[in-house]
């Protein structure tokens, strides 16, 4: 039979360098409890167990979804169906990987061939014995369906440490095999040094426990930070509640090491009256508010009440946690006659940003908050506008570098546009920072400030600081597309798929700039390009089909991306065109119903409307355009033909008056005017009208218009 340390060592040689196998040779009991923790299974492989089969019904995205198991594999699928009631714009995903213990809840997530990876759109929630209901973020008509990324900022906190590439294409690939759930090595550090010493026989004792992170023997605030890297999390809506330190790669926070020196956390500024927020991983951030944390004087922690290798479940639970409050709270009738102390002080209640999700607020309260904290929700959309305060750590060191910090913190998700903008270029000219990230923050910032002029020098000069960035060069030729300069984009473009062939975006969006400069070949190319790095771009096939008239192509968008507005739009227009009306009006129909106020798609429509003789419909959706958008001049002249042809002459002149007013050199819009106002009897008004049309360079338009003077 082999000693203990022998097989230690067999298991060491076995695994990966931060495997947390290893610790199950000596730690055995602490191992298989920790494996019944929330923690140790938050990440796992796809399994009969933890996926399950449901169909859900999401009203708003007009879809159906579904988990299915299928020889052996399991699936998420998702189709809608068709005025016929057939099914359209099929798909479906292999689910891989689960993340979320199924204590509140669990997402399924599909890895690609690349090694991307990406959340479906159904989840499962623990509320009501099990439900199945979108994720967070889904719960409306347009949402990312298959595509939104499970980043490396996402990762951190759901998993161990995984392996990522060393040229990164996003922040969503990882490499090679991934860790099943957090690990040992999260909250102890890395910890092979430490398991080969324990396999060598003789090793002093404290030569082992040196190899490795105890957070018992951390000073307090080290210990809190360990959990804190983790559960903090000040806010999931846009801020941003947090910013990695540049320099720090996106799993290099090591426990022990101070939690300021990896990232920086922030908060909405004190006087907005978002203090009272509740959200599914803001735990420590509820406990600091607490009297119990502040009173303190930071010796109460987590782990006060948690013991993180061990979850204990019921009645359980209520000695475990009753025994955490009397440590403090051991005297008095109302504590001596209590028991679940955590069940009133503690109360459990609805997630602002998780609506299915029911979970223990961490924010101590002498008594329960008012009202059901457990009534439904609906999903909400928060926009805060507003300062950006730095939360932890409290307070930084005055130097440049914390400066740029807190200045860039303001803009970099359009929190605080105009004052961080304005404190940011201070920073920047003050303290001139090498690296050229801060530049484009800068950028990015006038960019969604409408400031994309003055963006630009900014954009040139973060690709100046770092030449070899596919990014920050691609970046820099996105702005110079969208600000006319096409031929520079064109080669800025190219040189940024030259440094990452793999990039999709980059190959999109030079086929965006080649189709500016009317090179439609190039532009195709390019396009197609895109396609092979992600065959599942929608916009690429949208604007495939744009440049080739490809129906193909816009079905293959909408399939990817059913709330894809601009291609409902774009293939309605198609059908249009080709005299496939019955298809093109349920092609317009679901296109408005996504974007309702899209004033050139119901321009479109009314053209069909017009063409099939339903003129009331017509007029109908040529007011609504109008009112979408009161400078649509074409509307208004069409509206105007329309009115003239049903002989509402007056409401003909009001509409031909609008259309010259938005377009005073429109032929079509004089004549139209001039026609109106003769079919009014106001011959002298209709003249000058009549006149500027007959001297235009259409020669039909010039025809009607000199008909009409009797010339």
């Amino acid at each position: 039979m082999k000693t203990w340390w022998l097989l230690l060592l067999l298991t060491v040689a076995d695994a990966r360098p931060e495997d947390s196998r290893v610790c199950a040779g000596c730690h055995r009991s602490i191992w298989e409890t920790y494996q019944r923790t929330g923690m140790g299974r938050s990440f796992a492989a796809a399994s009969a167990a933890n996926t399950g089969e449901g169909t859900y019904y999401h009203a708003p995205s007009e879809s159906w979804f579904r988990n299915l198991t299928r020889d052996g594999n399991h699936f998420q699928r998702r189709w809608q169906l068709d005025d016929a009631g057939r099914e359209i714009n099929v798909m479906e995903k292999q689910i891989h990987f689960v993340m979320g213990s199924g204590h509140l809840a669990r997402t399924f997530l599909h890895r690609t061939p690349a090694g991307a990876l990406f959340e479906l759109p159904l989840g499962w929630y623990a509320e009501k014995g099990g439900l199945w209901a979108m994720n967070p973020g889904y719960d409306r008509p347009d949402h990312e369906g298959f595509r939104r990324p499970i980043t490396y900022d996402c990762m951190f906190c759901h998993n161990a440490y995984p392996s990522i590439p060393t040229a990164r294409v996003s922040d969503s690939v990882y490499a090679g095999a991934l860790p099943q759930g957090i690990d040992c090595a999260r909250c102890h550090g890395p910890g092979q040094r430490h398991a080969q010493l324990a396999g060598v026989p003789a090793t002093p004792r404290a030569l082992i426990r040196q190899a490795i992170v105890n957070p018992k023997r951390l000073p307090a605030e080290r210990q809190l930070e360990v959990c804190m890297a983790c559960h903090l999390e000040t806010t999931s809506f846009p801020l941003p509640n947090a910013i990695q330190r540049l320099g720090r790669g996106p799993f290099s926070f090591r426990p022990g090491e101070p939690l300021g020196d990896f990232i920086l956390n922030f908060d909405h500024a004190p006087s907005a009256g978002r203090e009272d927020k509740f959200e599914i991983v803001n735990s420590a951030y509820r406990l600091r508010r607490s009297a119990c944390f502040v009173k303190s004087a930071g010796k109460m922690l987590c782990t006060t009440c948690h013991d993180p290798h061990a979850a204990p479940r019921g009645a359980d639970a209520v000695r475990h946690y009753d025994a955490a409050c009397r440590q403090c709270h051991a005297t008095g009738d109302h504590v001596a006659a209590q028991e679940n102390c955590a069940g009133c002080h503690l109360p459990k209640r609805r997630t602002e940003d998780v609506i299915h999700a029911v979970a223990t607020d961490h924010f101590i309260q002498r008594r329960p908050p008012a009202g059901d904290p457990l009534a439904a929700r609906q999903e909400i959309r928060d926009h805060y506008r507003g300062p950006v305060a730095l939360y932890y750590p409290e307070k930084l060191p005055a130097s440049p570098e914390s400066e740029l910090y807190l200045a860039a913190a303001q803009v970099k998700q359009k929190s605080n546009l105009t004052e961080g903008i304005a404190r940011l270029t201070r920073a920047i000219q003050r303290f001139a920072p090498p690296r050229a990230e801060w530049y484009l923050d800068l950028a990015e910032a006038l960019e969604n400030s409408g400031r994309l002029a003055e963006a630009l020098p900014w954009y040139r000069t973060a690709a100046r600081r770092d030449p070899a960035s596919a990014e920050l060069t691609q970046k820099l030729g996105t702005a110079l597309r969208r600000s006319g300069a096409h031929a520079e984009a064109v080669e800025v473009l190219g040189r940024a798929a030259a440094l990452q062939p793999g990039r999709a975006l980059t190959w999109h969006e030079l086929g965006l700039a080649y189709t500016s400069l009317d090179r439609r070949t190039d532009a195709a190319a390019s396009l197609r390009r895109a396609l092979v790095q992600d065959p599942e771009l929608p916009e690429a096939h949208n604007n495939l089909g744009i440049l080739e008239l490809s129906e193909t192509a816009f079905r293959e968008a909408i399939r990817i991306k059913p709330d894809y507005a601009d291609a409902h739009a774009n293939l309605a227009s198609l059908l249009s065109g080709a005299g496939r009306t019955a298809e093109a009006r349920e092609a317009f129909a679901r296109a408005l119903r996504l974007r309702p106020k899209d004033a050139r798609t119901r321009f479109n429509y009314a053209l069909l409307l017009g063409r099939e003789n339903r003129y009331d419909d017509a007029q109908r959706e040529l007011e609504s355009c109008i009112g979408a958008d009161p400078s649509f001049a074409d509307a208004f002249e069409l509206l105007g033909d329309l009115l003239l042809a049903r002989g509402q002459t007056p409401a003909a002149v009001e509409r031909y008056r609008a259309a010259v007013l938005l377009r005073p050199a429109s032929a079509s819009a004089n004549l139209g005017l001039g026609l109106a106002l003769l079919a009014a009897g106001d011959t002298a008004a209709a003249r000058p009208y009549l006149e500027r049309a007959a001297a235009a360079g259409d020669a039909k338009v010039r025809s009607r218009a000199l008909a009409a003077l009797g010339g």
